[in-house]
């Protein structure tokens, strides 16, 4: 088999993984860690996170600024199979207006983080999340 064969029977489309994010997230009757499922992002899908989440300078002596708050919920949105964070019943339940609301209200920040590292890394990068901000601001 040469590469061209070997790519063609495994595109990167349909990559999923089940992770564990936070003992925090166990099943109280099982005692087990409950599992996201995640997908990995296509370029175009990492590319929208990144720009819906870049702050151009107002000023020419400001610097591009990236809201991270942004860049992990929209990571979270494209790349999270279960749960469905834009679950209207799920959303509505707990008063809340968007799936940004909705994940910042059922994860603590450490947990957004690791989900979104998890989901990043999936897609193929292996960087830190600060070294993919850095590359956004650029």
């Amino acid at each position: 088999m040469n590469l061209q064969e070997f790519l063609n029977k495994n595109n990167v489309a349909g990559i999923e993984k089940s992770v564990s994010i936070s003992k925090r997230l166990t099943d109280p009757d099982t005692g087990e860690l409950f599992k996201f499922k995640i997908r990995a992002l296509s370029s175009k899908e990492h590319e929208n996170a990144r720009n819906m989440a870049t702050r151009m300078p107002k000023r020419k002596n400001e610097s591009v600024q990236v809201d991270n708050t942004i860049y992990y919920s929209q990571i979270i949105l494209a790349g999270c199979i279960e749960p469905n964070f834009k679950d209207a019943q799920s959303i509505a339940a707990l008063n809340c207006v968007s799936p940004e609301e909705y994940i910042n209200r059922v994860l603590l920040p450490g947990e957004i983080v690791d989900l979104s590292n998890a989901i990043v890394r999936l897609s193929g990068f292996d960087e830190d999340m600060s070294d993919l901000v850095e590359e956004a601001k650029n």
